[in-house]
């Protein structure tokens, strides 16, 4: 079952699993499980999709209970006014440890003209691990919170890959070499890309809403493996403190 983080008679927002399409597309497999689907099997009525992940990343995502519910959330989304907060794993140290890719790409999928893109993003902990690979004995990685300013197609896969940090278990903009090192060494057969925080004005009320999603046991186990628990608990307690005001959070971080 999908884990439901709130739900009323307007929205209904879940916790989505990594490797589960949202909705039907050229991009899956007619055998493949969607999310929207299995949503139909937990909520009664009508449900349409407000925004959409990848298939690869987890995280909060937002479904209307009407087309008009489902229309004000778009203008939300397209209007820039929902915040939208990322948990990840990169390969390498980024430098500065604080600082926005600022890379246009394309508005959709990876055709048409380039448009604006920019994404914030933090380091927040580090890992330097002793597995040889290629011409380097030590391999370096670093957990990062991110926040996407635009909204373009697979925005912080590319601009990740842009400065030559990509998110580890990316196979389109990725490495297959420290992906494949983190499945054999570390368990780990996904995207380490995850929505951890979603913030918006109700589309009935206008109240502040902010949704929170708990990590899965392939994110614990490796931020218990990197000793970055306190440095994770830091970052997810700040996320109140950079967002004051009477937003409600509806789930506590995953406990490590």
């Amino acid at each position: 079952m999908l884990a439901i983080l709130y739900q009323d008679d307007d929205i209904v927002a879940v916790n989505k699993p990594a490797n589960l399409a949202v909705h039907r597309s050229t991009f899956v497999g007619p055998d493949d499980a969607f999310l929207i689907d299995l949503l139909r099997e937990q909520v009664e009525g009508r449900l349409h999709l407000a925004h959409r992940l990848d298939r690869a990343t987890s995280g909060v995502l937002l479904v209307a209970r009407s087309p008009e519910i489902a229309a004000q959330l778009g203008e939300q989304f397209m209007g820039r006014s929902v915040r939208k907060r990322y948990l990840a794993v990169v390969r390498g140290w980024p430098e500065p440890a604080e600082g926005m890719v600022d890379y246009p790409l394309p508005g959709s999928r990876d055709t048409g003209p380039r448009k604006e893109a920019r994404t914030v993003y933090r380091r927040l902990a580090t890992v330097e691990v002793d597995i040889p690979l290629g011409r380097y004995e030590k391999q370096r990685y670093a957990l990062v919170g991110a926040e996407p300013l635009t909204g373009r197609f697979r925005q912080i896969r590319k601009h990740f890959a842009h400065i030559h940090h990509p998110i580890v278990g990316d196979s389109q903009h990725g490495r297959g070499d420290h992906n494949r090192l983190f499945k054999q060494h570390f368990a780990s057969h996904r995207l380490l890309l995850h929505a951890d925080m979603l913030a918006f004005a109700h589309p009935r009320d206008g109240r502040a809403m902010m949704l929170r999603a708990a990590l899965d046991e392939t994110w614990r186990r490796l931020i218990g493996r990197f000793g970055w628990e306190e440095d994770w608990s830091r970052w997810s307690a700040q996320v109140g403190e950079d967002r004051p005001g009477d937003a409600t959070s509806r789930e506590a971080p995953s406990p490590l």
